[in-house]
């Protein structure tokens, strides 16, 4: 890593296949960090299983997880991309700065009451402490920015609070990370809920969300189901937001802006706009599709991406702990 360039740390949990939502909103914008910033991306499986998991079922959405973010074009000599379960490290420090988070802190984590309602029969420590080994992910690294929204900027709080009172007691050993506002693409809403963000957990239709992975017949025929209105005008407004939301997508896949494609589909109607949007996406995720057949197919490459990835995560990781553990007064390994 080039010490000249600030260190990104992103965690995600290897939940599914992201979203044309998270495609344009985030991972478009990751290939250009590559180039200006240490970047770490965990495919953090730890924290997935807070929540009870099918073991062949995670590991496979763990491995397409990694799979697509290469088929994205995230660079593994660039970027160190790795599964949180191959660093031993995380749960160490997690450990260690549990001795120095507040039972009321952890009382007070909003996510924690929303997943403790919806998982009341799986309410569990993991579940509790799950800002602790958060706080371990991105302190374990001297992370300097961390992209953040909204429903995880009070982890992001709770992780500079811990490492605040560690090096009051202890010295400057941890980074305090900054809150990372990326350049966001527009913010896609659901096809079926446009007033929810596009999301499978937010309407019981699968044609809500278009996944960076579907099919093109698949996508083509989400989006033309998608909920409009009546009166048949393509303009972008408050009181029509599917056909603004389908108007985000096209602007931000074509890089035109609002006022052009209202202009372009001025004399056209509902059928022919939904027609030329889901020709956009599709276009646009075709060569992902594609590279994710071809790395699939790459068992070996994959294999080596993998064992690359945990070696050099291991290795910083190392450099973190020894530190934080000759701290605390563990003994030397000999």
């Amino acid at each position: 890593m080039s010490e000249d360039k600030k260190i990104i740390f992103s965690g995600v949990q290897p939940s599914g296949i992201p979203s044309l939502g998270n495609y344009i909103g985030a991972f478009k914008n990751w290939l250009l960090l590559q180039n200006d910033y240490n970047c770490l991306y965990s495919i953090v499986d730890m924290h997935a299983i807070t929540v009870r998991q099918e073991p062949a079922a995670l590991r496979k959405k763990a491995r397409d997880l990694l799979t697509l973010y290469l088929a994205l074009g995230l660079d593994p000599e660039k970027n160190i991309i790795y599964y949180q379960s191959h660093v031993s490290a995380h749960a160490e420090l997690a450990w260690i700065l549990n001795c120095f988070t507040y039972m009321g802190e952890l009382n007070r984590m909003t996510q924690f009451k929303e997943k403790s309602q919806k998982h009341s029969e799986n309410i569990n420590a993991g579940l509790f402490t799950y800002p602790v080994l958060m706080a371990a992910d991105i302190l374990l690294y001297q992370t300097d920015l961390v992209p953040v929204g909204e429903d995880q900027r009070q982890h992001l709080e709770i992780a500079r609070d811990i490492a605040l009172r560690f090096n009051n007691i202890y010295g400057e050993v941890f980074k305090i990370p900054e809150a990372y506002i990326p350049k966001t693409g527009a913010k896609i809403m659901g096809l079926q809920n446009p007033s929810k963000k596009m999301s499978k957990s937010e309407s019981d239709s699968d044609n809500n969300v278009i996944y960076i992975l579907d099919e093109p017949d698949k996508i083509a025929a989400k989006i033309k189901r998608s909920v409009t209105d009546s009166d048949n005008r393509v303009i972008y407004s408050p009181d029509k937001p599917g056909i603004s939301n389908l108007l985000n997508i096209y602007c931000a896949l074509t890089a035109k802006s609002i006022e052009q494609a209202e202009d372009e589909f001025a004399s056209k109607g509902y059928g022919d706009f939904k027609a030329a949007v889901a020709e956009v996406v599709i276009e646009e995720l075709k060569p992902v599709h594609q590279r994710f057949k071809e790395l699939s197919a790459d068992k070996a490459y994959i294999d080596e991406v993998i064992k690359k990835g945990a070696e050099k995560a291991n290795y910083l990781s190392q450099k973190t702990l020894r530190k934080v553990q000759k701290k605390v007064g563990f003994p030397a390994k000999l």
